[in-house]
């Protein structure tokens, strides 16, 4: 039927008032993502949840050197994950502030929840082990460190230590054992928090004097897998022992530096060295860029800042942890988790740094692909989305 020259004007009209309001809506939706000046200088806890969840399927170009592409074009089913973000904002899997996803380097989608904003540093909790673990292979990628160190005695790199005064089977404790969380300390918990009051009593190496001090003997019973247990805080130890001028210089300088990480926050312990096992923030982005060292082999930007061959036994399977609600398919490497996951008819390895609240930085090789999200509070898991969703959608 033939369409007359008003009827025309009136659908050309309406559409291009459509597409106007679709990217008007698009503007807005990024605006919502974005911190104020005023929310920048809120604590994390004190931030307004978003108006409006922001899902990009073609994320916009930002400073950062993380380069960019879309869903579906450059990989990925779109409606499968698109329809994820939708549940993810309707709280049907928790409480998420954010999910990123990037596929042969470029980063495909991003979104932003409640807390999330895209250029505000979200607390990393525990995954901030796996950044030191990191730390540690850059200084052996410096030379500060070899391989072979990993199975010397951790009190052999601390010369500002009192032997005489530690405990029996102190020198049981190498930097392997500490960052597989098998240190073996048994220290007093109450004892120690009123000792560690006294902050000059902890100061750079007598936080390691102090705990080998305190602790009963290291035995080869004592050195089994145990979560936390001060085993972060050794390895810092060694790293600002080792490395030129503190640890604190070595990380912005040789690490964040490197990566082009600005917008972050690193907390000091009350021994005056970095924290090691958390109370760090950095944005969703530059998570990204962390699971992007560990999925090119120690590689950014044409760059070996850590060496592959430390990497390849930092995220192998080392020792099955203990927890009772860990999935039995989880292993732990150098402060580093890795799983296997069936995805189709094959079976692919994820490996990730994983925190309290739900951050994770997720890489698998066979995929190409880095997985980024944040969370808070105990009342999510997104890991099973993350297996049934996500990576199907990038297996073929």
């Amino acid at each position: 039927m033939p369409i007359n020259a008003n009827l025309k004007n009136l659908i050309a009209v309406i559409l291009l008032s459509g597409l106007s309001s679709l990217a008007a809506s698009a503007q807005d939706n990024e605006a919502t993502a974005e911190a104020t000046a005023a929310e920048a200088e809120l604590s994390f806890r004190d931030l307004a949840p978003l108006e409006k969840a922001y899902i990009a399927t073609a994320p916009a170009v930002r400073g950062g050197a993380f380069p960019v592409g879309e869903l579906a074009e450059d990989g990925g089913k779109k409606a499968a994950i698109v329809k994820l973000a939708e549940e993810i904002a309707e709280g049907k899997h928790g409480s998420y502030d954010s999910l990123l996803i990037a596929h042969k380097g470029k980063l495909i989608f991003e979104s932003y929840y409640r807390r999330g904003r895209i250029n505000l540093a979200h607390p990393q909790a525990s995954a901030t082990k796996g950044y030191t673990s990191l730390i540690l292979g850059r200084a052996m990628q410096l030379g500060y460190l070899t391989m072979a160190d990993l199975e010397k005695p951790l009190i052999s790199f601390l010369k500002d230590l009192d032997r005489s005064k530690l405990v029996e089977g102190s020198e049981k404790i190498t930097l392997h054992k500490a960052l597989t969380m098998q240190g073996g300390l048994t220290i007093e918990r109450e004892k120690w928090e009123e000792h560690e009051k006294n902050t000059d009593a902890v100061k750079g190496q007598l936080l390691v004097q102090s705990l080998l001090e305190q602790s009963g003997p290291i035995t080869d019973e004592s050195q089994t897998y145990l979560y936390g247990n001060f085993n972060p805080m050794l390895v810092m130890t060694v790293i600002d022992a080792v490395v030129p001028g503190s640890a604190e210089e070595f990380i912005k300088n040789e690490v964040l530096d490197k990566l082009g990480i600005t917008n972050y926050s690193w907390d000091t312990h009350a021994s005056g060295l970095p924290q090691a096992g958390w109370m760090v923030s950095m944005t969703s982005r530059d998570m990204l860029k962390i699971g992007s060292l560990v999925l090119n082999d120690g590689k950014w930007n044409g760059e070996q800042l850590v060496p592959a061959e430390y990497l390849t036994v930092a995220t192998s399977g080392l020792v099955k942890p203990n927890q009772d609600w860990m999935p039995q398919t989880y292993r732990y490497g150098y402060f580093f988790y890795h799983t296997p996951v069936t995805v189709g008819e094959k079976t692919v390895n994820a490996t990730f740094a994983w925190g309290g609240g739900d951050q994770r930085v997720i890489a698998v090789d066979e995929l190409d692909l880095v997985i980024v999200f944040t969370g808070y509070g105990r009342d999510g898991n997104l890991m099973p989305e993350i297996e049934n969703v996500v990576l199907p959608a990038f297996a073929e």
